[in-house]
C-alpha cells in the first residue's frame, strides 16, 4: 500500500469491519477493549465508540514491561495502566497504532496476564509494517505497508488523527 492510500478514515473503516467479523467468528462475549498508550489508545477510542462496547475502555502503559527498558530507561510521561482488577476468562481486544517488531505487543500481553488469564486476545492495529522480530501477528489490520530502511511511521493525534512517515538519520 502506498503512503497516499493511508487515509485515516479508510483505515478506521477497514479495521472496524475486520473487528466486527472477528467478534462474530471467534464469538467474543462482552469484549474488553484495551488500547496501548498513546497511539493505540487513540485508535481504541475510535473503535470502542464505533463498535458500541459497553465495558469502559482499558488503557495500558507497557513502559515497565518492555524488554529494552534497561536500555531506554523510564519515559518521564509514564502513566498508570487502567484495567479491571481481573481479566480472568475475559475476551479482550488489544489495540495499537503500528505493529512493527512485535515487542510492544509481547510486553502488553505480559502485563495483561499479570491481571489474570484471558479467554482469548484479539490483536487489532491500524497499520502493520515490515520488520517483525517476534512470532506474533495482528488479527485485524487497517493497512499493511513496507517502509525503506531508515523510515518509521508515526501516528499523531488524538484530534485529528494523522499518519506521518519519518526518516531517521543514521548515526555517523
Amino acid at each position: 500500500m502506498t503512503m497516499h492510500n493511508l487515509e485515516i478514515p479508510v483505515l478506521l473503516n477497514k479495521l472496524e469491519a475486520e473487528l466486527k467479523n472477528v467478534i462474530v467468528e471467534r464469538r467474543l462475549e462482552n469484549p474488553l477493549m484495551i488500547g496501548i498508550r498513546t497511539g493505540g489508545v487513540w485508535v481504541a477510542e475510535q473503535m470502542h465508540r464505533r463498535l458500541g462496547l459497553s465495558e469502559p475502555l482499558g488503557l495500558l502503559d507497557i513502559s515497565f514491561y518492555r524488554d529494552d527498558f534497561s536500555q531506554i530507561g523510564v519515559n518521564p510521561n509514564v502513566k498508570p495502566s487502567q484495567l479491571p482488577l481481573n481479566v480472568e476468562g475475559r475476551d479482550i481486544i488489544l489495540v495499537d497504532d503500528v505493529f512493527y517488531t512485535g515487542r510492544t505487543i509481547r510486553a502488553a500481553l505480559n502485563e495483561i496476564f499479570d491481571y489474570g488469564r484471558p479467554n482469548q486476545v484479539v490483536l487489532a492495529v491500524l497499520i502493520e509494517r515490515d520488520g517483525r522480530q517476534i512470532p506474533l501477528s495482528p488479527d485485524c489490520v487497517g493497512a499493511v505497508i513496507t517502509l525503506n530502511a531508515g523510515q518509521r511511521i508515526k501516528l499523531t493525534g488524538p484530534a485529528p488523527l494523522a499518519i506521518h512517515v519519518q526518516t531517521i538519520e543514521a548515526a555517523a
